[in-house]
């Protein structure tokens, strides 16, 4: 893929009634993507059905949802979850007795990992243990949840999983230095995935990013044919990252966070999507916006792009809401502090002649530099000390907003979707908050 293909149109098709099936292949957190599109399929009156991914017992044991932990989660989801474990990724399997990706991983240490081996077909091993036991729980899974769909009713997959970060100390500390590191503090993250302690990360980034939505279209395949039969339809949808268009001096410009190690599983969650399409399955990943969530926040800096988000709602025919959000994000900022200082520092570091090398889409993933992490963690430092309180910043109240956005956008355009890879850049985004606002 050479550029982005962005959505443009509102789209205005809606297939989806009271009495069809939404299901949400992943679990629903407090602040996230899912929970905009979660809402449009409550407000349609979907059924919800929703799975888990389970927990660990003290033993590492995954184990299904307690019935306090599947009380609190159906609450939460407004729906069903069938209560089978659905984790992905295969750092925590091994065969019987052996040990974990995780457990190999302890060996290393803060001196040596650059240049610590680890045994591959052991590794190789634990994954195919992992995805076994992931495509095992899957067909439980999917036998349940054919036997919850009436027939004649359209279906919704909506594709959530994401990660895959091995619990290991020594990366904890690692990706503070990557993703955090500034000055003398600064680390490559080209030297981590050159590493094998990077190797293994992004292979189970593949896993749990990517490969579960290849899965999920597999396993599904009797629903599909089933529904499809009936004179029913059924959808699938996943979230990617990669880049995004922000409106920087009058026009929109593709733009990206540096270095976004995941970015690999996400272009390999594009091309699952890009094969179903082909099939004539009608499975799309949309490419949203950054935001704040609790998984991204490890990623210093990488929120700057969601203030620009406030010119671009005045652009897109924004009226009395538009200047409400930027009256309410004004509000947030320290005594003496204006709006119009943090855009144009935000703008400046957009501008900056650091950052255009970054802007290569078809070089995309690119591993960061010492000039590129300064100035972008400095500057992430800098506009946190303009607010009033670090707890409440306008990178939440926008956040909030795209969310509210990409629910319709994504619900409605995947009734007739135009592709198996769409962008919803900030104009879109923009047009979308204006017209619900209206």
């Amino acid at each position: 893929m050479n550029t982005p293909i962005p959505l443009h149109q509102l789209p205005q098709q809606n297939i989806f009634k009271a009495g069809d099936v939404f299901v949400l292949f992943g679990e629903l957190f407090g602040r996230g993507y899912a929970n905009g599109l979660v809402n449009e399929a409550r407000q349609a009156g979907m059924q919800i059905i929703g799975i888990t991914v389970g927990r660990r017992d003290a033993g590492n044991a995954l184990r299904p949802l307690n019935a306090e932990e599947l009380t609190a989660a159906e609450l939460a989801l407004g729906g069903t979850i069938i209560n089978v474990p659905l984790m992905a990724g295969f750092d925590a399997d091994a065969p019987a007795g052996e040990p974990t990706p995780t457990d190999l991983l302890g060996a290393l240490t803060l001196k040596t990992w650059t240049e610590d081996k680890l045994d591959w077909a052991h590794i190789d091993k634990c994954q195919a243990i992992g995805v076994k036991r992931f495509t095992d729980a899957l067909a439980e899974v999917m036998a349940t949840l054919g036997e919850m769909i009436p027939a004649g009713r359209n279906v919704f997959f909506a594709h959530t999983m994401a990660g895959g970060i091995p619990k290991a100390k020594v990366f904890l500390a690692i990706a503070n230095r990557v993703y955090k590191g500034r000055g003398e503090r600064f680390m490559s993250s080209q030297t981590l995935l050159d590493s094998d302690l990077g190797k293994l990360i992004l292979k189970n980034f593949d896993e749990v990013s990517a490969n579960t939505f290849g899965h999920l279209i597999e396993a599904s395949a009797a629903i599909r044919a089933r529904a499809e039969g009936s004179g029913a339809q059924v959808r699938y949808s996943a979230y990617g990252y990669h880049g995004t268009e922000i409106l920087i001096d009058g026009s929109y410009h593709w733009q990206t966070y540096t270095n976004y190690t995941q970015g690999l599983a996400k272009m390999r969650l594009e091309r699952i999507a890009e094969e179903a399409w082909s099939r004539g399955i009608k499975a799309t990943v949309y490419n949203c916006p950054e935001i704040r969530t609790n998984s991204s926040d490890i990623f210093a800096g990488v929120e700057l792009p969601l203030i620009p988000l406030l010119n671009a709602l005045k652009k897109e025919n924004g009226g009395a809401w538009a200047q409400a959000q930027f009256e309410a994000s004004q509000a947030l900022l320290a005594d003496g502090i204006t709006l119009e200082q943090v855009l144009d520092k935000v703008l400046d570091f957009q501008r900056n002649p650091v950052m255009l090398p970054f802007r290569n889409f078809a070089a995309w993933p690119m591993p960061n530099s010492q000039l590129q992490a300064d100035l972008t963690i400095g500057t992430s430092d800098e506009v946190q000390k303009m607010h009033r309180d670090s707890k409440a910043l306008v990178t939440d109240l926008l956040s909030g907003l795209v969310i509210e956005a990409t629910g319709p956008l994504i619900f409605r355009e995947s009734s007739a979707p135009t592709g198996p890879v769409l962008w919803l850049n900030h104009d879109i985004i923009a047009r979308q908050l204006n017209l619900l606002h209206a």
